[in-house]
């Protein structure tokens, strides 16, 4: 194994667009067996959470602090209108799914869904920091499975989804 393959396989588990779907695949193809691969780009992933979730409380209370300053004060008005609309939009389903629903959202590995989303949807809803953690991890390692899975049956597993003519 390459100090490179590891190199990339890490940058890519933890960036917001390839995560899993970017890792494990790459990992594979480049010689690592599933049974390192996995593991290795799920427990990084995992990661994801918690640094996202420091990431936004620190930066929001930078801006809510120089929101106090006229030249700022757009950041509280435009930050208080997106919650606002963004929780009004999806209130009902966060009280029907709660936490399962953000591990279900993290564990489908499509473009757009992920760790690094999940929690910024949380962060956004107001969801406890301790929840959001322990779906995120659920939802990466159900990601994780499903990607591994798929990348171990190849991509002749993908053909029970299409029509044959």
């Amino acid at each position: 194994m390459s100090f490179w393959i590891i190199f990339l396989t890490a940058i890519l588990a933890i960036m917001p667009i390839s995560e899993l779907r970017g890792a494990i695949p790459f990992a594979m193809a480049n010689g690592i067996p599933w049974y390192i691969a996995s593991p290795f780009a799920v427990a990084l992933n995992m990661l994801v959470g918690p640094i996202c979730w420091i990431f936004l409380s620190t930066l929001h209370r930078f801006f809510m602090f120089l929101a106090e300053k006229p030249f700022f004060s757009w950041y509280k008005k435009l930050f208080n209108f997106f919650v606002e609309r963004t929780r009004e939009k999806v209130q009902e389903k966060v009280e029907k799914w709660g936490w399962l629903g953000i591990a279900l959202f993290v564990g489908v590995p499509l473009p757009i869904t992920g760790a690094w989303t999940g929690t910024l949807g949380a962060w956004i809803l107001g969801l406890s920091m301790k929840r959001t953690m322990l779906a995120v991890i659920l939802g990466v390692i159900i990601s994780g499975t499903i990607v591994t899975i798929v990348m171990i049956l190849g991509i002749q597993a993908l053909h029970i989804f299409l029509k044959e003519i």
